[in-house]
């Protein structure tokens, strides 16, 4: 038993220093890494990964329920080239676990579409829209603002986990009372369509988005 214990340390220590243990994950999409770690990009391009492994949620539920929110005032939002971004603390995205790389085919992928069925109803995101504003300190419309899932339905993210949504402001210039028009909108949409056609692996454009969708598609290869 002796021998055994001393060996434990090396084989520990060889771990280490080899960066190869690690535990598996049950979500294809939820490979992002740690600590330097990348993700596949374009023609298996390295995209630097995040500080850490993006959480997942629940995912899809038959009844969903209203989610409670940050404390009042405990969320700030950040900008870059005037475009608002969430407060990484207080959102910092989940996934579904019911989307991963090996069943996109059958998910976000497939024909005839894949989010409309799993959105929460607006009984449900109406409460937690108000209640989310109030996190932000948001004072603007919320006819204006969207409440955006981080990651969004069709990147695999989960429907209403309150770490993948936010109420997000309007874009710089937007007229007030116009409605919900912003620019991550159209982001979303090609990373989607980058995911679909193999150009970018699920996970990929997941942390992409989180990282700050302002810079994804450029960070891809995709702008």
């Amino acid at each position: 038993m002796g021998s055994i214990r001393r060996a434990v340390p090396s084989v520990l220590l060889s771990c280490l220093l080899v960066a190869g243990c690690s535990s598996g994950s049950q979500s294809g999409a939820d490979t992002s890494g740690k600590g330097g770690a990348s993700v596949a990009g374009p023609s298996g391009s390295a995209v630097p990964a995040g500080a850490g492994k993006i959480s997942v949620g629940a995912g899809p539920q038959t009844t969903y329920t209203v989610q409670q929110q940050p404390p009042a005032g405990s969320c700030h939002y950040r900008y870059e080239h005037g475009e608002p971004l969430e407060d990484l603390t207080c959102t910092p995205g989940a996934l579904s676990p019911a989307v991963t790389q090996a069943n996109l085919a059958t998910t976000i992928c497939r024909k005839g579409g894949y989010t409309k069925n799993i959105r929460p109803p607006e009984a449900i995101t109406r409460k937690e829209k108000q209640a989310n504003a109030a996190s932000y300190g948001y004072k603007g419309s919320l006819g204006d603002a969207e409440y955006d899932h981080l990651i969004s339905l069709q990147l695999g993210g989960d429907p209403n986990d309150a770490r993948n949504l936010w109420v997000e402001p309007a874009d710089p210039g937007h007229r007030p009372g116009g409605g919900i028009n912003n620019k991550k909108d159209p982001v979303e949409t090609k990373l989607h369509t980058a995911v679909c056609s193999g150009k970018v692996t699920l996970a990929g454009a997941q942390q992409a988005i989180v990282t700050d969708w302002t810079t994804a598609l450029s960070k891809l290869g995709l702008s």
